[in-house]
């Protein structure tokens, strides 16, 4: 936001992009870029960032988060739509110094090169400190109403949100699931199957208790209506749906082909996580297409499936 504010406060007219995948979302922006008044797009970048993430060039942080590689690939895809948007050069809004790994001086020199944009990336928080870009060089832009914020301190940039009268702002955490620990944990899990997993699947990451039941079969358990009703929403004709029969419950989703082994491992999941008291005996209910069977099953303690967990 500061970024294109200082850019735009220059005569300069800014879109703001926005590259989605199902690792993050364009809902935050979206609403700052209306603050703003800004035109804003959205490029779903995933196929080629799912590359990125299985196998990426410079490594992963503290989790499944490849930044360096995730920014070459966003600026690299910018840089090939210059022409069509009849844009001059790329502007971030990244900070030298604010993320260690990501943003240190060697990291940027890198995305710039990786990303093949090079002296058209402009930093305007940070300009001050880095090398002279072709805007800058060009005169596009003047390089003594750019920034020399640098360091993991927030405190100029809410001083500058001030004065700029940006009073709502996003936090700078939260925004990508890759940092997450528990998700990368379970997206490692999925890449572990060995094959090219589907939208849904990633997406299916986000909900429940997963539980790996095989090396090709896992079932997604909902914790509660919402994630319930996503679950089922999520799920194909070719899916097991289960559900237990006559008292409240997971929906659960049987992802891989079944076996005898497996399916009667599930429809115990099911009736663990179900309101039926432990050593009872419940009846599950398991759809697949229009077929639908009736099993009872002994109720076990939950704690019994968590080394299958995710």
């Amino acid at each position: 936001m500061l970024a294109a504010s200082l850019i735009g406060a220059q005569g300069i007219d800014v879109l703001a992009l926005f590259f989605e995948t199902p690792f993050f979302s364009s809902k935050k922006p979206r609403k700052s870029a209306k603050s703003l008044n800004l035109p804003f797009r959205v490029v779903n970048i995933t196929e080629r960032h799912l590359e990125v993430v299985k196998g990426p060039k410079y490594g992963y942080g503290g989790n499944m988060n490849p930044c360096i590689d995730c920014h070459a690939l966003m600026f690299r895809i910018a840089g090939e739509m210059l022409e069509e948007e009849g844009a001059d050069f790329v502007v971030t809004g990244e900070v030298l110094g604010q993320r260690p790994m990501s943003q240190n001086r060697g990291a940027l020199s890198l995305v710039n090169a990786e990303s093949g944009l090079n002296r058209l990336l402009l930093r305007p928080l940070s300009a001050k400190h880095l090398p002279l870009t072709i805007p800058e060089e060009e005169g596009w832009v003047k390089r003594d109403l750019l920034m020399d914020f640098q360091g993991r301190s927030r405190k100029p940039q809410m001083l500058l949100a001030k004065e700029m009268n940006i009073r709502e702002y996003p936090s700078p955490a939260g925004g990508c699931l890759l940092t997450e620990k528990a998700f990368s944990s379970r997206l490692k899990d999925l890449f572990a199957s060995g094959r090219d997993p589907q939208i849904r699947e990633i997406e299916l990451l986000k909900l429940g208790r997963h539980f790996r039941i095989g090396p090709h079969t896992k079932v997604v358990v909902g914790r509660n209506k919402g994630e319930n009703e996503a679950i089922h929403a999520l799920s194909t004709d070719e899916d097991l749906v289960i559900r237990s029969d006559s008292v409240p419950g997971p929906t659960v989703l049987f992802l891989g082909e079944p076996s005898d082994d497996s399916l009667e491992l599930a429809t115990a999941i099911t009736a663990a996580y179900s309101d039926v008291g432990e050593g009872e005996v419940s009846d599950v209910r398991v759809k697949r297409n229009a077929k639908e069977d009736i099993l009872s099953v002994s109720v076990s303690d939950k704690r019994a499936f968590r080394h299958y967990m995710t």
